[in-house]
């Protein structure tokens, strides 16, 4: 079973803020996030649809990478992969070097609620729950020492703070991806895939979305996992990899270590 530290209760987090994990990194650490000859096939049918073909990446801690390509590429497919939410019919993930396939339903899901964080384009927000009981349901499914406060704490960087008592259907677009911004950083995760987290709002909100969540990211030291149909949001990364017909066509900027994990 992979390790799972426990959360720090007192915001005293390893990575100073403002740093990225990967700036003091041994050279020798393996990827925080690699897959390997990563394929995923799904009946269709009476024929077999290939999403995802052979797809070798490596990521390391602290990256900002996104994921272009267009519908049906397999940008989803690839983001659920990675987490553990499904499982490839050919290859291998793994995450600090150890593989995530063998793990069973229970140690996966541990695996995400320490480690993993989530934001979805739909927001994915408990609609019978108010903005600061959906932060502070990943934070008690792990036992988080002070929840109540670390809730508190998010919602107020996402300028949030007076709005905690409001169900989502009170809450425009804007603020219920604000609060899917604070439900996934609270637990601090190591890592954090972020599909079209843009998608749903308009290009003023979805901007002011964005820089939250960039910014969020820069502050905690987070690696991020972007996907995108955006170009102009896609430049902001500092690597950008291109799916086309489930095929990894292009990885702009990648780390030589990473260039040459996928010759190998």
């Amino acid at each position: 079973m992979l390790p799972t530290p426990p959360p720090t209760p007192d915001g005293d987090d390893a990575r100073a803020p403002g740093s990225t994990a990967s700036s003091g990194a041994p050279a020798d650490r393996p990827p925080q996030v690699e897959c390997r000859g990563l394929t995923k096939r799904l009946p269709s049918g009476a024929r077999t649809l290939t999403v995802l073909d052979g797809v070798d990446l490596s990521i390391r801690a602290g990256e900002l990478v996104a994921v272009l390509g267009p519908s049906g590429s397999g940008k989803s497919t690839l983001l659920g992969l990675l987490a553990g939410l499904d499982r490839p019919t050919t290859g291998t993930v793994r995450i600090d070097g150890r593989p995530i396939e063998g793990l069973g339903e229970d140690e996966l899901a541990l695996l995400r609620r320490r480690r993993i964080g989530f934001v979805f384009q739909s927001f994915q927000l408990l609609g019978n729950l108010t903005a600061r009981e959906n932060v502070l349901v990943p934070l008690e499914l792990i036992g988080f020492e002070e929840a109540r406060a670390r809730a508190d704490e998010v919602l107020a960087e996402v300028g949030l703070a007076e709005r905690g008592h409001h169900y989502p259907s009170q809450l425009s677009g804007g603020e219920q991806q604000r609060v899917a911004l604070a439900r996934a950083f609270a637990p601090r995760p190591e890592l954090l895939l972020a599909d079209e987290p843009t998608g749903n709002l308009d290009p003023a909100t979805g901007n002011r979305v964005l820089e939250l969540l960039l910014g969020m990211r820069e502050r905690h030291g987070t690696t991020l996992v972007l996907v995108t149909h955006d170009p102009e949001i896609a430049a902001r990364a500092e690597r950008q990899v291109h799916l086309f017909g489930g095929r990894l066509e292009r990885d702009t900027g990648a780390a030589p270590a990473a260039a040459a994990s996928r010759g190998a």
